[in-house]
């Protein structure tokens, strides 16, 4: 007997093990279905998250239009829309606009698929967001002001993302204490005024002078082409056109602009610049008269008959 005690006392411990190790288990298993129902999504995750796509899909669109030189379906020449693309608006830091915006919304996309999970990410999305609506806000104001005009698509994504804001705020986690609003609004608020400010700044030329304000001189005469019917043919590809569009600097948007090759340099051209004969790049047609090859500010002020606005010079 005292031996079958002793090999008996002698499993205890190995036994204690194992039905400390079963309980664990236990307690982890019962545990899953209780972390799975705190993870369940909120009503808005879906409608947030299709926002952000449909803000992709988008913004993807305009910027493979605006690199391959073409025109957004819908957006004519010379029509409200084709003067917003075309404004120096329209390209940040050398890249489109509508590019930064994708950035934006891939972004978003990730926080919230993320934020179906994980509440703390609920954060840094109302920041993305705030940034995205403030420069939405901007961008509209100077299209009104500014440009004089406005874009469709411009404002399907001002709306895309400032609904987008709406629904985070609402979508916030209340029962989180670090997501009081006390403590979640200074960042996203600071945030956007910040990027806000450093796009006036940008757009100002306080970065770079060919990025600031029209010289009034440039801007008269791109508006005189315009309003004389004179036409400047070119395509996208052409070294020369860029240097034709970068001796009118910021006005250059203004140009009575043709674009022969929409469809790429081996694609068919522009049923314009064929019925006109466009043959090189660039071609001026200037009361009737052709001109072909790089044309400087004087020489068009000239053979458009411009005389400016007084006290002007090409200079300033």
């Amino acid at each position: 007997m005292s031996k079958k005690k002793r090999k008996s006392g002698n499993r205890k411990p190995e036994v204690k093990a194992q039905e400390t190790v079963h309980r664990s288990e236990s307690r982890t298993t019962a545990s899953r279905p209780r972390d799975a129902r705190n993870r369940k999504t909120h009503p808005l995750d879906n409608w947030l998250l299709g926002l952000a796509v449909t803000g992709i899909a988008l913004t993807a669109y305009l910027t493979l239009v605006a690199w391959f030189g073409e025109r957004p379906a819908f957006c004519g020449a010379e029509s409200e829309c084709d003067l917003v693309q075309q404004s120096r608006w329209s390209v940040l830091l050398g890249v489109p606009i509508a590019f930064w915006g994708l950035l934006t919304y891939a972004l978003l996309a990730r926080l919230l698929w993320r934020l179906r999970t994980r509440p703390a990410s609920w954060q840094l999305a109302l920041t993305v967001a705030g940034i995205g609506a403030a420069v939405s806000w901007y961008l509209t104001v100077v299209s009104v002001l500014d440009i004089e005009a406005t874009c469709t698509y411009c404002l399907i994504s001002f709306a895309i993302m400032n609904v987008l804001l709406v629904l985070l705020l609402v979508r916030r986690p209340a029962h989180m204490p670090e997501h009081a609003w006390e403590k979640s609004l200074p960042v996203p608020v600071f945030s956007s005024v910040l990027v806000v400010a450093l796009l006036f700044m940008h757009f100002s030329g306080f970065f770079h002078p060919a990025a600031g304000p029209e010289k009034p001189y440039l801007k008269a005469l791109a508006m005189h082409l315009r309003d004389a019917d004179a036409r400047f043919y070119g395509a996208y590809w052409c070294p020369t056109c860029q240097k034709q569009k970068e001796m009118f600097e910021a006005s250059a948007y203004r140009l009575p602009y043709v674009e022969c090759s929409p469809d790429g340099r081996t694609g068919p051209m522009n049923f314009t610049c064929v019925a006109n004969e466009v043959k090189d790049y660039p071609t001026w047609v200037i009361g009737g008269r052709r001109h072909v090859g790089l044309l400087d500010v004087d020489r068009l002020a000239t053979l458009s008959g411009f005389e400016g606005p007084a006290g002007t010079t090409p200079e300033n």
